[in-house]
């Protein structure tokens, strides 16, 4: 059986039967993600979720064959924490753009809780039951507004491209910022760059580099960027529906 199968009979099956030591396979993915929440993807290991969970490491073995399945599992289990039900996002208040603003807002929340899950996240996952949900919730609030099927797909994948990035800018921010704040960043690299940059016209970076960094008091503002990149992105559905429905308008 290929990992691949191997994680979609864990993703489908029960998770909630105990083992003889105790165990359950919900109970051991939910020790995995306190670790990978705490210290990152990387210090997750069979050894230290053993000692964690108070039993030998070859108990593990009996719930779940290794890295990659409880992987799997942690990302499913972790898109269970998104959306009551699969009609949350189209029950919003502001229409399909106020139910996509939930599905941005939701997302973004997620990977700050779980940081990891960008990296861990494939373009080729093994879909669990909540992985569809997510899927199902997130295409509903698209559905009969005007769009085709792949339209649909299209502007909810570059919505949740713009989420991701944006939540990767936060949480290198976060690493960046446990060192040295923003601030004594730039006290150490102002000096060295008016001495480089001395007698270049650059006028307009100078003008928005200022204005940008005063009003983000920082370098960068993921939560504004969010918001403002998604109101875009949604104006530019809301251009794509209007012209559909006219077409000699184009």
């Amino acid at each position: 059986m290929t990992d691949a199968a191997r994680s979609l009979a864990l993703l489908w099956g029960a998770q909630t039967k105990t083992g003889r030591s105790g165990l359950s396979l919900r109970g051991i993915v939910a020790a995995a993600l306190a670790i990978a929440d705490a210290h990152g993807l990387d210090a997750v290991s069979m050894r230290r979720l053993a000692e964690d969970l108070g039993v030998g490491t070859m108990s593990l073995y009996t719930h779940v064959p290794g890295k990659t399945e409880l992987t799997d599992l942690m990302i499913d289990s972790a898109y269970g924490e998104l959306y009551e039900d699969a009609d949350e996002p189209r029950r919003q208040p502001g229409g399909w753009r106020g139910g996509l603003e939930f599905v941005a807002r939701r997302n973004f929340e997620l990977h700050r809780r779980h940081p990891w899950l960008l990296a861990a996240a494939s373009v080729r996952p093994a879909f669990g039951p909540h992985a569809f949900v997510k899927y199902e919730a997130e295409l509903r609030p698209l559905d009969g507004i005007g769009l085709t099927d792949v339209e649909m797909d299209a502007a909810l994948s570059v919505i949740l491209s713009h989420v991701n990035g944006q939540a990767q800018l936060a949480a290198s921010l976060d690493a960046a910022r446990r060192d040295m704040s923003d601030g004594e960043w730039w006290q150490t690299q102002a000096p060295l760059l008016e001495s480089f940059s001395r007698g270049l016209d650059l006028p307009v970076a100078a003008r928005v580099g200022e204005a940008s960094s005063v009003f983000y008091d920082g370098v960068a503002d993921p939560q504004h960027a969010l918001t403002f990149g998604l109101g875009l992105i949604l104006d530019g559905v809301e251009k794509l529906i209007a012209a559909k429905a006219t077409p000699d308008a184009r």
